[in-house]
């Protein structure tokens, strides 16, 4: 069938050629054909001619400087304007259809790194009509004047009343290392979480033995530091948990919630509408269904 509808459209006349000349039948005039498609009339003229000339009959009379159709030209004018008029649908039916805007996620950049874009083909099967456009930040967001939907962040700063946060999952910290380490191995700090090792005893859980201590600018550069066996991080679950789950990365201390939280942050009254709840709970599953994952191989504390 497609093979036999290829054939049929290769002998068709040239679409213009044919356009022109409905209007010019639907007028009974080359000049007022010419005015409606702002063209000269000679240009007109041609078009028919050439058109006449393909399928090798008169399609119309002149006589007296006017215009009269011949059968032929009745002919054609029925299915040029039927063909015509879908067309038009058609065109009218595509420009109806709403543009599809893609959602503005934020996201810290780490977390977006190592564990929300290896779980983008998951969204992209789950809602197909929803494309996803990831902005990678951390901090306060303007979701305002930003252009961001929302917003992936942990509740450790605060907010406007503008925002309305909405909880996906519990934070745990985890003291992690290569299978094989360094003989002077070092414990690794980030400048972006100066911290975290403070907050690690904080939370009653004991240092690493380590030899050193090496310092980096970002938290994902500590971790990549971490893995090629430099010494030991720390980490967030989340960011760490394909890791762990490869073998790539040991929690021999196991991990504990630091009491933070990962929040969905919308301007407010947008929490409700479709998209940003799609993702919202499509969120929250992934991330809890990576805390359950984990919970497989480390063991995680309240």
């Amino acid at each position: 069938m497609l093979e036999e509808n290829s054939r049929n459209l290769r002998g068709l006349p040239s679409l213009n050629a044919l356009r022109v000349f409905e209007a010019a039948a639907r007028w009974q005039s080359f000049a007022r054909a010419a005015d409606e498609l702002c063209v000269t009339h000679g240009a007109v003229s041609r078009q028919v001619r050439q058109l006449e000339d393909s399928l090798g009959v008169a399609l119309f009379e002149r006589r007296n400087r006017a215009v009269f159709l011949t059968q032929a030209g009745q002919l054609l004018l029925g299915g040029c304007s039927q063909a015509l008029q879908t067309l038009a649908e058609a065109v009218d039916a595509v420009r109806a259809q709403p543009a599809v805007r893609p959602l503005v996620l934020s996201c810290e950049p780490t977390l977006a790194m190592y564990w929300l874009i290896p779980r983008l083909p998951r969204w992209q099967q789950l809602a197909p009509d929803l494309p996803l456009h990831l902005l990678a930040a951390g901090g306060p967001v303007d979701l305002w004047r930003g252009g961001v939907d929302a917003a992936l962040r942990r509740n450790d700063f605060a907010w406007g009343r503008d925002c309305h946060a909405e909880t996906l999952a519990a934070e745990y910290m985890l003291a992690v290392q290569a299978p094989s380490l360094a003989a002077s191995a070092a414990l690794l700090h980030s400048r972006s979480r100066p911290q975290a090792w403070v907050s690690w005893q904080q939370l009653g859980m004991p240092l690493p033995p380590y030899a050193s201590q090496q310092s980096f600018e970002h938290f994902y550069l500590s971790l990549q530091a971490a893995q090629a066996g430099v010494g030991y991080a720390q980490a967030s679950l989340y960011m760490a948990a394909d890791a762990l789950l490869a073998g790539r990365l040991l929690a021999p201390q196991g991990g504990i919630a630091d009491g933070s939280d990962y929040v969905l942050l919308t301007a407010a009254g947008r929490e409700q509408e479709a998209g940003i709840s799609r993702l919202r709970t499509w969120l929250q599953q992934e991330l809890l269904a990576t805390v359950q994952a984990v919970r497989e191989v480390v063991t995680l504390r309240p």
